[in-house]
């Protein structure tokens, strides 16, 4: 530990091996970790342009819809901070969110399940953290799934959260899951995880001060970096 970034908590993290969860017997790493630090190319670049951004990005109800039309469902507002591990605020950094529509289903050739496709939905969305760390988008609230991994296996209605630093090589994976979903005890995947405190990290709470009455409830979800009260990351346990 070099005083600047809290030590990583193996036992705070889901086990590579998690048999309830059957994908990973095949995908666990089968030897020790090994460090390799990086390189000068990945940390510098290549980056994204800020201007690339279209006007509707953070807008998901509307920006693969028809025109006059808008997505199917309930409409919710997800936001929150992308903060360091001192809470201080990470500015311009680029969020994308990708997700299945109001029925559970993904716009995506391989999803085969039985749920309607919503013409006026497409799932992905992105937009740049601002000067306090502030992110916000529109949005349909997901619905949950069935996934082939047991005999009735459902995943928890959820959005998955892309966060990228200076570089592409610099990023980080996660899910964004809704306080009160009971299937966030029932799925396999999120129970891999052994520490309540790190399941907490990615349930998103209803925040009414910030819905717009008649309209579209708001979802409050707060996205740590590092620190012993980090946001749980797929791809590097250990954050940015």
């Amino acid at each position: 530990m070099t005083g600047l970034i809290s030590a990583r908590d193996l036992d705070w993290h889901p086990a590579p091996l998690a048999p309830d969860y059957r994908s990973s017997i095949l995908r666990s790493p089968a030897h020790a970790r090994l460090h390799y630090d990086p390189t000068e190319t990945e940390m510098t670049g290549p980056t994204f342009g800020h201007n690339m951004l279209g006007a509707l990005d953070d807008n998901l109800i509307l920006n693969y819809a028809n025109p006059g039309e808008a997505a199917i469902g309930p409409r919710i507002i997800v936001h929150g901070k992308l903060i360091d591990e001192d809470g201080r605020p990470v500015p311009g950094k680029l969020i994308e969110v990708w997700q299945a529509n109001a029925g559970g289903r993904y716009r995506h050739k391989k999803d085969g399940y039985t749920a309607p496709l919503d013409p006026n939905f497409g799932g992905c969305g992105r937009c740049i953290s601002g000067e306090d760390g502030s992110y916000s988008f529109q949005t349909i609230q997901p619905g949950p799934y069935p996934w082939p991994n047991g005999g009735n296996d459902w995943r928890p209605a959820h959005i998955h959260f892309s966060v990228f630093g200076d570089g592409f090589a610099q990023r980080l994976i996660t899910q964004m899951y809704f306080e009160g979903d009971p299937h966030i005890a029932l799925c396999p995947i999120v129970q891999s995880i052994p520490s309540t405190q790190a399941i907490n990290t990615l349930v998103a709470r209803l925040d009414m001060s910030n819905t717009i009455p008649m309209d579209i409830r708001a979802y409050r979800f707060d996205i740590v970096l590092r620190g012993r009260n980090q946001t749980l990351f797929e791809n590097k346990m250990e954050g940015s």
